[in-house]
């Protein structure tokens, strides 16, 4: 028989049959053709070739002795090696039943004996054509999957700078605006201390000069309480102090939180932005109808200054926290230890600054962990989270520190992510 012979690039094509005559046959013919062609006699033979050197096509014959081509099929599609090959079964038998068992068992075709050689050609044909439509399509959906998560690293990028801008103009403004006020009471509250003061010492005076007042004086004493009065005016204004120096302190806070104006990476404390951030998230930590006060553990090592971006790291350590306290909250009813969030921080053998903070909450499971910090996933019901949170994180610390994120948690147990990034 004559065919036109076509550039098949020397594809490899093995035979499989029991018969000798048919492997020459077929072997002469498919050579011919331009194909390079390795012969099997048996089942355990082909499956070693396979191994040495994987096929384009497999001709495999069905009726075999020890081992069957149905048998040599199976045990191809079971190995991650050999599945992607194409079988193409080759038999006497031209029986439904037996043309079913062959698709079954992974085959892609069928040539019933005796085979006329161009058809042999134009179902390998076929098969080495598909084979590269499937490669050229796995190209593509890998190049569509790339895309597609570049494109989300891209929107979260652009949403982090946003909140961040539209974060630090707000926290700034508002420091800003507060600071003014709070400045002139907390100023003021010592002249005010101090005249309250000079009005109890005339008070006092008066009544050891004039140890018996008018009537009218008693009355009103007696109706204004005036010994409690002048007893309790200085805790007044202790209160007052210690109310305004909070709120200061929180202003403070802000600013180093915010640190809009600071986009450059410098040397900073880093216990010392942990603990702004914590004041900014006291009110959280607080004792609840349903929860008693989360005990916050500081199991702070001795760092050095750390070069990095503040600002931005400021926001990993607000979505760790805020989500270590939503762990804890979910757990609320089912919780019989007290809610704790510790934090740990260590320099580590590779001179990279560890930051780890665990809860006590409700634990993660192993089936999620992996998509954590994937954008837009998230595991809190519909309106408590974006799922940009544990992304945004990630990119600050993996792609801009150059760094590690990690979550080790057990359901029921609790979690902790752990954050190491290079002193410098």
């Amino acid at each position: 028989m004559h065919f036109n012979q076509t550039n098949h690039h020397k594809r490899n094509i093995l035979v499989v049959d029991d018969t000798p005559d048919n492997l020459r046959l077929l072997s002469a013919m498919l050579t011919a053709q331009g194909f390079e062609v390795r012969k099997a006699l048996n089942g355990k033979m082909a499956l070693t070739a396979c191994q040495m050197v994987l096929p384009d096509v497999i001709l495999l014959d069905i009726n075999m002795p020890d081992m069957n081509g149905y048998e040599v099929c199976q045990q191809l599609k079971a190995d991650r090696k050999t599945c992607e090959v194409p079988v193409i079964f080759i038999s006497a038998l031209d029986d439904v039943v037996d043309k079913v068992k062959a698709f079954d068992v992974g085959g892609v075709d069928y040539i019933a004996k005796p085979f006329h050689g161009a058809e042999v050609v134009l179902r390998i044909e076929n098969q080495i054509n598909l084979r590269l439509l499937q490669v050229k399509l796995q190209e593509k959906n890998f190049l569509l999957q790339e895309a597609l998560n570049n494109l989300k690293i891209a929107q979260v990028k652009q949403i982090q700078n946003e909140k961040m801008v539209a974060l630090g103009q707000l926290v700034a403004g508002l420091a800003h605006e507060i600071n003014n006020p709070i400045s002139f009471i907390y100023g003021n509250l010592k002249y005010a201390g101090e005249y309250v003061q000079d009005l109890v010492n005339m008070i006092e005076i008066y009544q050891q000069e004039y140890p018996k007042p008018t009537p009218k004086i008693q009355q009103i004493a007696k109706n204004l309480d005036l010994n409690f009065i002048i007893k309790d005016v200085q805790k007044l204004i202790g209160a007052m102090y210690r109310g305004s120096d909070r709120i200061r302190e929180i202003v403070l806070a802000l600013q180093h939180f915010s640190r809009h104006d600071e986009a450059e990476m410098k040397p900073v404390n880093i216990h010392e932005d942990i603990d702004n951030t914590l004041v900014m998230l006291q009110y959280r930590l607080r004792e609840t109808a349903d929860r008693a006060a989360i005990v916050l553990v500081k199991d702070y090592g001795n760092l050095p200054l750390v070069t990095c971006y503040t600002s931005e790291l400021n926001q990993v350590f607000m979505h760790l926290l805020n989500n270590a306290i939503d762990a804890i909250e979910e757990r609320v009813g089912n919780q019989s230890s007290t809610p704790q969030i510790r934090i740990h921080t260590e320099v580590t053998d590779l001179n990279m600054v560890k930051i780890a903070i665990a809860d006590n909450g409700t634990g993660i499971k192993e089936s999620l962990r992996s998509r954590l910090f994937d954008p837009f996933f998230t595991t809190k019901p519909v309106g408590k989270g974006s799922g940009l949170g544990l992304s945004i994180s990630y990119q600050i610390i993996v792609q801009k520190h150059r760094g590690n994120i990690t979550c080790t948690s057990s359901v029921g147990q609790g979690a902790e992510f752990a954050i190491e990034i290079p002193i410098k």
